[in-house]
């Protein structure tokens, strides 16, 4: 039975299709979820795609956290549902408290938006198990708010854990904390990520193919997760 894969849109959601078409292209069926409603229509996981959800106003993702869909989505994340936040989705996490820490305005101040090399370090992730541990992927990163930061002890945390998923390489396109690219929370079933895999998963459009591994690690996972 092919597995069914929650998009949400939100008012201001730019990257809902690039996500679906991922989806697709990994091997499941997209289904599409407003915001404005709880029902999450029986999906196995769920992608919180990138954008500017709300216009990003107070703070990017602080309205989008009350959506309908997000009270059932979180009650359902605790329970185990695999989700994926990309870029304002990571954010949306972080202010649902699915996430730690907080993603705030780039470091130098300017919208950053190139292909950026990454380091996959934690691969026993719903959303990483098809990678291997210090793979290196090429994905874009397109951010004005994609600074990660926690306190110190947060961070330490995150790291004695194995939670952070990925670094970046080669440069630090933000000034995120200890070169943070993506987090994930204890159960490996929640995923932060602020690059954008769902842009690197066609050699037409994209730098690489390297971002469709975090589609295909979902499936991979929901075919070993227990009926």
């Amino acid at each position: 039975m092919t597995a069914r894969v929650g998009v949400v849109t939100f008012p201001g959601s730019l990257d809902d299709g690039d996500a679906a078409r991922a989806v697709r292209i990994a091997g499941a069926e997209p289904v599409r979820l407003w915001h404005g409603e709880a029902d999450l229509r029986g999906v196995d996981a769920v992608v919180l795609p990138g954008g500017f959800s709300y216009g990003d106003y107070l703070r990017c993702g602080a309205i989008a956290r009350f959506a309908p869909v997000m009270e059932t989505i979180v009650d359902a994340a605790r329970g185990g549902l695999p989700v994926l936040g990309i870029c304002n989705g990571f954010q949306i996490l972080c202010e649902a408290h699915l996430l730690p820490g907080a993603l705030t305005r780039n470091q130098h101040l300017h919208f950053r938006n190139r292909d950026q090399v990454l380091r996959i370090e934690a691969t026993g992730t719903a959303w990483t198990n098809a990678f291997q541990p210090g793979q290196e992927v090429l994905i874009p990163v397109k951010n004005g708010e994609g600074c990660f930061v926690a306190d110190t002890a947060t961070l330490d945390q995150l790291e004695a854990e194995g939670r952070v998923v990925a670094r970046y390489v080669g440069g630090n396109p933000n000034g995120s904390q200890r070169d943070i690219a993506a987090i994930t929370n204890q159960a490996g079933n929640v995923v932060g990520i602020m690059p954008h895999p769902e842009h690197a998963v066609e050699a037409l459009t994209g730098p690489s193919l390297d971002g469709l591994g975090f589609f295909t690690s979902a499936l991979k996972h929901l075919v070993g997760a227990p009926a």
